[in-house]
């Protein structure tokens, strides 16, 4: 037997110490933070210890509220779960509710005095929302228009002109007063205001054909079409959103909400058509802001007889004058359009198409298109055409 010397001895205990340090941990053993960051090589990056993400804001609907003075059956599951599917809906909608809150501020005042002269409920307000974002100039495939979305037959029948000349439903204050008398007939027919509303988007005909159906005057216990169903719910989450905004996260500074039109009233009796140039030019401003004050306004001509528009603050009381005297000295140049003509008008019948209308008046299908503003070739029973 060799004997070994004490270096052997040292270089044999140096290497058993090296292979300990470099061999991997058997497979299925864990390895240690320090084995696992040398297993990764020297480029390893320590990792990140796992954080919760920050919780979403999701606001809730009340525990109990009420909608023009009346009780919502909150305790109903499907009434709330109807109404939290609104608001919900709404509420997320944040573009929206940001405009909904810069018109509020230009319409509110207006319809809320209007409410408060007639003795109807401010919550009524919300109507407007709900029918068309308080856009004036809104239009649905059925016909409506306007901050009430009137059809032309309800509209006359609430004293609002709708002809070639003028479309009064466009007006935000003739428009209001005709559906604050249309709701208030419909509450002394219904009794409630939440039927009310119920008959203004579907129609008294049909509310009053659900209740003998079904033997119940409840909205809440009535099976409505689908979209009256959801339309009061769509009311009231405008209210809740409209009424503490701050609550759910829109805070908008005063000088962002747009403030009402500062205007005069000027009463006109014309013996003859007149182009807006000319008023525009009595006025000291253009026919592009004189439609937007008034957009009822259906063209660049105002009809004889008695016209009363608004018109720039301050403006109003030199105007006639200013106007009589351009009108015998200037005649607006480059003018093409001519005043418009009084027009026949069709009530379509069941089955009526455009073609067969166009075929039946001698006209063309596009003239037809064109003279009663039609968004495609879809045509409904009731509806009025104007034959060009």
């Amino acid at each position: 037997m060799t004997q070994r010397g004490p270096n052997a001895v040292f270089m044999l205990a140096a290497f058993c110490a090296a292979l300990i340090l470099i061999v991997p941990a058997a497979a299925g053993e864990p390895l240690s933070g320090s084995q696992e960051a040398a297993s990764q090589g020297p480029a390893a990056k320590p990792q990140k210890a796992e954080t919760n993400p920050a919780p979403y804001f999701l606001p809730s609907i009340p525990p109990q509220m009420t909608l023009a003075g009346e009780k919502v059956p909150l305790n109903l599951p499907f009434v709330a779960e109807q109404l939290d599917r609104e608001f919900t809906i709404a509420v997320h909608d944040r573009a929206q509710v940001v405009m909904w809150l810069k018109r509020a501020r230009r319409y509110f005042p207006y319809i809320s005095q209007e409410l408060k002269k007639a003795g109807m409920p401010d919550d009524l307000k919300y109507l407007a929302v709900a029918e068309s974002s308080l856009l004036h100039r809104v239009r649905s495939v059925a016909g409506a228009s306007g901050l009430w979305q009137f059809i032309p037959e309800t509209g006359k029948r609430y004293t609002l002109r709708v002809d070639q000349w003028f479309d009064d439903r466009r007006n935000p204050l003739k428009a209001t007063g005709a559906a604050l008398a249309y709701l208030r007939d419909l509450h002394e027919e219904f009794g409630s205001w939440a039927l009310a509303m119920a008959a203004y988007n579907c129609g008294e005909r049909r509310v009053r054909e659900e209740i003998a159906e079904q033997g119940i005057k409840d909205y809440y216990h009535l099976y409505l079409p689908r979209e009256t169903m959801r339309y009061v719910f769509r009311i009231m989450a405008a209210k809740i959103i409209l009424a503490d905004p701050a609550k759910y996260g829109y805070v908008l500074p005063a000088e962002e909400l747009y403030a009402p039109v500062e205007s005069d009233s000027l009463d006109l009796r014309l013996g003859r058509e007149l182009h807006l140039r000319l008023l525009a030019q009595a006025c000291n401003t253009t026919v592009r802001e004189l439609m937007e004050m008034n957009p009822e306004l259906r063209s660049y001509w105002l009809p004889r007889g008695s016209v009363s528009l608004l018109v720039p603050k301050g403006e109003g009381a030199k105007a006639k004058e200013r106007l009589a005297s351009l009108e015998k000295t200037a005649k607006p140049q480059g003018v093409s359009s001519r005043p418009p003509r009084d027009r026949q008008t069709v009530v379509v019948k069941p089955g009526d198409t455009l073609g067969a209308i166009a075929k039946r008046y001698k006209v063309k299908v596009k003239d037809l298109v064109r003279a009663n503003k039609i968004s495609g070739t879809m045509i409904r029973p009731g509806q009025r055409l104007a034959i060009p």
